[in-house]
């Protein structure tokens, strides 16, 4: 059996074709549904980022939202205004007595006035 090709080697190398073959075609698939499993995955991670996007812009709004209710609602400018709203009713109160003072002074009636005003 000194360099012959006999039946059994060429058997043997068909078999190992085939099998190198048939291992081929299976990676070949493997890779395949691996590609499409990636694309899947990129496919929803890029929803997933689009919902983070959408949430973290929400939370930004709400964020600065209550910063401005808690600059409005500060001890200092809740102080201010309640100081300005008591100058206010002081004031009210005060053009009320003089309305009320005028009225009486006026008392309804006006005083009977000359036709012809003279020069003192």
């Amino acid at each position: 059996m000194d360099g012959a090709i006999d039946i059994r080697l060429l058997v043997t190398l068909g078999g190992i074709l085939f099998s190198v073959a048939g291992a081929a075609a299976v990676g070949k698939m493997q890779i395949k549904a691996m590609q499409e499993t990636l694309q899947d995955i990129e496919a929803r991670l890029r929803t997933i980022d689009q919902r983070i996007d959408t949430l973290e812009n929400g939370e930004g709004v709400v964020k600065q939202r209550l910063d401005i209710l808690a600059t409005m609602n500060s001890p200092e400018n809740l102080r201010r205004d309640h100081m300005q709203i008591a100058n206010i009713v002081a004031d009210i109160a005060y053009l009320k007595s003089e309305a009320e003072r005028m009225h009486k002074i006026h008392n309804g009636v006006h005083p009977p006035v000359a036709s012809e005003r003279r020069a003192v």
